[in-house]
C-alpha cells in the first residue's frame, strides 16, 4: 500500500498508521486547516476586541454616559456583543465581554463594568 504525506504528497516510510513525513509537513498541514475554517471567528473577533476596547476607552471609571454618535464614531458595531442581561424593569444591557452598555434615552448611552464575569 502506497502511503503518502497529507501536504507534500512524498511516500511515507515508517508506521502504518503514518501521515506527513515530518513535523514541517504537519504543522504546514494543520496551519492550513486551521486558516480556512477560523476565518470567519477571526472576523467577529477582531470586531469584539474593538467594541471592547472603545468601551473600555469610554469608561474609564466604570460608569459613564456617552453619545450613540461618539460610539459609531469610534468605529462601535452595535451589532456584536457577546451576552446581554436583563434587569427587572425589562431594561437590556449589552456586553461586551465585562463591559457593558444601556440606551437610557436622547441618543445617549449608560456604559457600566460587571465585575462579575
Amino acid at each position: 500500500m502506497d502511503v503518502r504525506c497529507l501536504e507534500c504528497d512524498t511516500p511515507l516510510i515508517g508506521r502504518v498508521d503514518k501521515k506527513f513525513c515530518n513535523d514541517q509537513c504537519r504543522n504546514s498541514y494543520h496551519n492550513k486547516e486551521k486558516r480556512e475554517d477560523s476565518t470567519f471567528v477571526r472576523s467577529v473577533n477582531s470586531i469584539l476586541r474593538k467594541n471592547r476596547n472603545i468601551l473600555k476607552n469610554n469608561n474609564p471609571n466604570g460608569k459613564a454616559k456617552v453619545r450613540k454618535q461618539d460610539l459609531l464614531n469610534s468605529g462601535f458595531n452595535f451589532k456584536y456583543f457577546t451576552n446581554t442581561y436583563t434587569t427587572k424593569d425589562n431594561r437590556i444591557y449589552y456586553f461586551v465581554y465585562e463591559h457593558g452598555y444601556v440606551s437610557i434615552g436622547n441618543d445617549y448611552y449608560a456604559l457600566v463594568i460587571n465585575d462579575e464575569i
